[in-house]
């Protein structure tokens, strides 16, 4: 390239090489100002721009203690950017954060910073190296993460004697209503009366079952189910407990009656086919108590075990629950032999709340399936709406794998209608007493707990989705619901361990439930129950 430039500064051309036409001619006017220092401005400006650019690129020469002008070249340049160079972690402390330590090794060891400021303060005080820095910080967040841990698997153990224990309150009220029944006619009524006994196999009215031995529970579910209800005359409630909690049940029906509603109280003894022969359910109860104890252990050997995970350990915390071991959890298997003259029934757990009319239920076409269900892998809520197969079957086992896509959307228990007449033509609960018996063989080892894993086996190919509006799941495991969400469902389920009967149910939506509780009455109020 070729610059010339005329003596009077008034022409400046710019050629690309010898030989080429020009490529720039510039014509400059007059001016007050001297070119000519203009010119030698602009070439010593270029000079040093040049010398500038190929200093910063070599190193400095000097040592560390001193900084070349390439050095302050890197100091500058960023800050006339306006843009700050963040330095490199020192290599040394990948490889000390890296090194594993163990829990012996921290232990007994005063000098490790317990919070973070004790951590800032020892290192202005000490201003150590990059590698004594990394120890410093690797032994502190192993030490917090280790009592972290620690304090998570209390919780955890905590938690599940608040939810296996039954609350006081909950004593006191059965107990109370058992000298009542003892003492007061009133209170031994037959239920429902000699008239009304007929509804309880008219396949015209609307036939609930609800399977519990907690009387406040089933008191909420009865009352939250006949308040909403357009139709009360033809809702028939079928309640089954067990022998010792009869008693009480009847006294608290027969002195809280529903009416018109029809409430049925029996207690599992009372049925003929259930006192007849061998029931496959109770001895695969049975084989499953002796089994956990023998391969599982009790509480307290779960938590010696320190070595696995928190969630692992509240798993198998969980499986010990008394309710996983109890029949009314099992009961809806039967229910083609307990209810052996109707056609259809809808199923509810103890845990649950109505909110709206349920005899909707009844015009919903199953289209020849057996158990109408909520899906539990969609939902706004990822959560709890994203419960597949391999959330609740061990897929490592070859049984489950070979039989079973871990994909499969699983659906929900607590709110389901059964199609009777449907169901006494399948082999569901054959499946079921299978599955158990398979469960029991390999040491537990098919799933972990409750009745929702066989029973995704059992009625799998014959369960009709219906709208989730009519079952919202997940309200006594997580508070991420929002009290408006669950307002507007149909049903909502307290499903996990903070039942809202209990201390450790979450405030925001214990209300839903305690709304269906007389707190004026006088067993409600003698046991101390109260709205919070």
């Amino acid at each position: 390239m070729q610059l010339h430039v005329s003596p009077s500064l008034r022409h400046v051309t710019v050629l690309p090489g010898k030989g080429v036409k020009e490529f720039i001619n510039v014509k400059i006017g007059s001016r007050r100002v001297s070119y000519r220092v203009m010119f030698y401005m602009l070439l010593f400006s270029t000079f040093l721009l040049r010398f500038l650019f190929v200093m910063t690129t070599v190193e400095g020469i000097e040592g560390e203690s001193k900084c070349s002008i390439g050095c302050l070249g890197k100091r500058l340049g960023p800050k006339i950017l306006s843009r700050k160079l963040e330095p490199n972690v020192p290599e040394v402390m990948y490889q000390v954060l890296q090194m594993p330590v163990t829990k012996d090794e921290l232990e007994g060891r005063p000098e490790i910073p317990r919070t973070l400021e004790d951590f800032m303060a020892e290192i202005k005080d000490n201003r150590p190296d990059a590698k004594t820095l990394a120890f410093k910080l690797r032994d502190m967040v192993s030490l917090l993460e280790q009592r972290t841990q620690k304090a998570k698997i209390q919780e955890y153990l905590y938690r599940h004697i608040a939810s296996s224990s039954i609350p006081k309150p909950l004593h006191c009220l059965a107990l109370r209503l058992a000298n009542e029944h003892s003492s007061n006619a009133r209170a031994r009524l037959q239920l429902p009366t000699a008239e009304l006994v007929p509804a309880l196999v008219d396949n015209s009215y609307f036939h609930f079952v609800l399977a519990t031995d907690n009387v406040l529970a089933a008191s909420v579910v009865a009352a939250s189910l006949v308040k909403n209800t357009l139709r009360p005359h033809k809702t028939v409630l079928h309640i089954i407990t067990d022998k010792k909690t009869y008693s009480p049940m009847q006294a608290w029906f027969s002195l809280h009656p529903l009416i018109p509603a029809i409430i049925e109280v029996k207690a599992l003894h009372h049925f003929d086919w259930f006192s007849k022969g061998k029931v496959p359910v109770l001895e695969a109860m049975e084989k499953d108590q002796q089994v956990r104890s023998q391969f599982r252990g009790g509480s307290s050997a779960i938590m010696k075990n320190n070595t696995e995970k928190p969630h692992v350990i509240a798993a198998k915390l969980q499986a010990l629950s008394p309710k996983y071991n109890s029949m009314m959890n099992h009961i809806r298997i039967h229910l083609p032999e307990l209810f052996s003259s109707l056609n259809k029934v809808v199923f509810l757990d103890d845990d649950i709340v109505v909110q709206t009319d349920l005899t909707p239920l009844w015009d919903i076409d199953m289209k020849g399936k057996v158990n109408g269900a909520v899906q539990t892998c969609r939902g706004k809520d990822k959560f709890v709406m994203s419960k597949r197969f391999k959330s609740y079957l061990n897929f490592s086992h070859p049984l489950i794998s070979n039989s079973f896509d871990p994909n499969q959307c699983a659906w929900a228990y607590g709110m389901n209608i059964f199609d009777l007449e449907a169901w006494r033509k399948s082999n569901i609960s054959l499946t079921y007493y299978h599955w158990l018996e398979q469960n029991l063989k390999s040491d537990l080892s098919l799933w972990q707990l409750g009745t929702l894993p066989p029973g995704l086996i059992a009625f799998h190919g014959h369960v009709h989705i219906i709208d989730p509006f009519w079952h919202m799941l997940g309200l006594g495991y997580q508070e991420n619901t929002t009290l408006e969400d669950a307002k507007s469902a149909g049903v909502i389920h307290f499903n996990g361990r903070a039942k809202p009967w209990l201390d450790i149910a979450f405030p925001q939506l214990r209300p839903l439930w305690t709304k269906y509780v007389n707190l004026s009455d006088n067993f409600i109020k003698g046991c101390h129950i109260r709205a919070s």
